[in-house]
């Protein structure tokens, strides 16, 4: 008695859809036309046509009386639940929708028709109402884990493994509880096509069924569900991902392993950027008081003795100037005051505020070499006055900004002041 009972309430169960889907966006058919006369002929041939092989596609007629319809039943069911499943569902969605396109889910199969090529379509998830009768689960952490382990294996089998596109799969959550999972894609879409449909799928699934003791994902080419028990025909799952000890340690192992490399790759990053910033500040440090040992050193005048062809020479002292005073005088290093350029500085026309007219020379920025230049110069001519030498008259240093002022050497240079402006005698030297 127990055992009819059963048997007579899972044939009602069967017998009700899981979901139908009229499509609002595509219009209606009229009622006694071609197209509801090809809609009748190739839902009437699917039952028959699709119990064989358990997926059928076909189409009928052209243009606007075009019909695509399609049948696909679970991998997991035989030969005559096939074909009443079809059966029952071609009727359902040929009284139940009126429109261009129309889809019955029933547990055991799907029957859709359109008026374009489904496989084509863009994917769109719908949810069985029997999602809502579903209980949270009390360990969510391990049972979504599971879930989610369990689930990608059985798409990517389906995929790429399975001629039948179907795959079912178990895995232990604990001792007490096993997630058992299906997927399923129609058979007239490549493998890289069901993959990326059922991710799609799962993406819905986590978002409606997540940490719930059940759940499915319907759409036009492939289905996703997942229970906490048994729900499919196949004695022996031919996938079973069951956790086991030594999977345990390879994951801890894995996870170490993970860590260990993050922490090492923090370390070297961090030693790196230490090492770094510490030359940095040395380099820096180096210059500033390399910069400042020369301003002491310019500012602590010396006296100098040398025989220059039998002539006596001797040192002088010269102001420092401060770098406003310098731009100004120089109109801001304007192009128009610009004298000459050569490899260690450009030289501009200045007048300081007494009216006298100077050369100042504006070194390298930014360089060990223009502090050099600087400190190279000053030895050899700041302290030096001779008659048949340009005077050096002051210097400045801030900042960035390492300046010489020279006395103005109206005729340029010795060929100029030779030849005057004829610029073809030049001299070689």
């Amino acid at each position: 008695m127990l055992l009819l009972i059963m048997f007579v309430f899972s044939i009602k169960v069967s017998s009700n859809p899981l979901y139908t889907f009229c499509s609002d966006n595509t219009g209606n058919y009229t009622s006694n036309s071609t197209f509801e006369n090809n809609l009748k002929w190739v839902l009437d041939s699917l039952p028959s046509n699709t119990s064989g092989t358990g997926f059928y596609s076909t189409l009928i007629g052209e243009g606007v009386d075009r019909v695509y319809a399609r049948a696909l039943c679970r991998g997991d069911v035989n030969a005559t639940l096939c074909r009443n499943c079809v059966k029952n569902a071609s009727r359902d969605v040929l009284s139940d929708c009126k429109t261009l396109e129309g889809i019955v889910w029933y547990d055991d199969c799907q029957v859709q028709y359109s008026f374009q090529n489904s496989s084509l379509m863009v994917y769109t998830g719908k949810y069985p109402d029997s999602n809502n009768k579903e209980k949270n689960i009390s360990n969510p952490g391990r049972f979504d884990d599971a879930l989610t382990f369990l689930m990608n294996n059985v798409s990517n089998d389906a995929a790429y493994d399975s001629e039948l596109m179907f795959k079912t799969g178990e895995v232990k959550v604990n001792k007490k509880e096993t997630l058992y999972g299906l997927v399923q894609c129609t058979r007239d879409i490549v493998g890289d096509t069901c993959r990326s449909c059922l991710d799609s799928a799962l993406k819905d699934l986590n978002g409606c069924c997540r940490s719930r003791t059940g759940g499915s994902v319907l759409s036009r080419n492939c289905n996703v569900r997942f229970q906490i028990y048994k729900f499919y025909n196949v004695m022996n799952s031919p996938l079973i991902y069951a956790e086991s000890k030594t999977g345990s340690k390879w994951s801890f192992g894995m996870i170490i392993a993970v860590v260990c490399a993050a922490v090492l790759v923090v370390a070297l990053v961090a030693v790196s950027s230490f090492v770094y910033t510490r030359s940095k500040k040395r380099k820096q440090k180096d210059e500033e008081r390399s910069q400042t040992i020369l301003l002491y050193e310019l500012a602590s005048p010396k006296e100098v003795i040398i025989t220059q062809e039998g002539e006596l020479v001797t040192a002088q002292e010269f102001p420092f100037l401060d770098l406003a005073t310098i731009r100004v005088a120089t109109d801001d290093f304007s192009d128009s005051n610009k004298l000459g350029q050569g490899g260690f500085g450009t030289v501009y026309k200045g007048v300081l505020p007494n009216g006298k007219e100077v050369a100042i020379k504006r070194l390298s920025r930014k360089s060990w070499q223009g502090l050099e230049e600087l400190k190279n110069e000053v030895i050899l001519i700041a302290k030096l006055q001779h008659r048949n030498l340009v005077r050096l008259l002051g210097c400045g240093i801030e900042g960035d900004e390492k300046l010489l002022l020279y006395e103005l050497m109206p005729n340029k240079s010795l060929d100029f002041f030779i030849f005057g402006r004829y610029p073809f005698f030049v001299l070689s030297f």
